[in-house]
């Protein structure tokens, strides 16, 4: 697929890009390459192939689950304006 110089101009606009006249050109080219690049690749044949979630064979380090804190929920609750049944009662604010 190939963008014209007007192409490029339209998606400026719609972009709300402000472009210089001098690299639409190099703009008009690029985005070519770009969605050529994507025509190509959309042909392929991928049946088969898993998904991934991430480009790289990486494993997130995650922390123990262990309690850190102590339970205040008792006290946070006494200082509380209003509570019931564990629960903190507020005003009703929609209708």
């Amino acid at each position: 697929m190939s963008l014209t110089a007007d192409d490029v101009n339209k998606i400026a606009h719609l972009a709300r890009l402000g472009i210089d006249s001098q690299d639409i050109e190099s703009y008009t080219k690029d985005l070519s390459g770009m969605l050529d690049l994507m025509t190509q690749m959309s042909k392929l044949d991928t049946s088969g192939i898993e998904p991934m979630a991430h480009p790289l064979d990486q494993v997130q380090r995650l922390r123990a689950d262990a309690v850190t804190e102590a339970d205040q929920r008792a006290h946070f609750q006494a200082l509380a304006p209003q509570v019931a049944d564990g629960l903190y009662l507020v005003p009703k604010v929609i209708e």
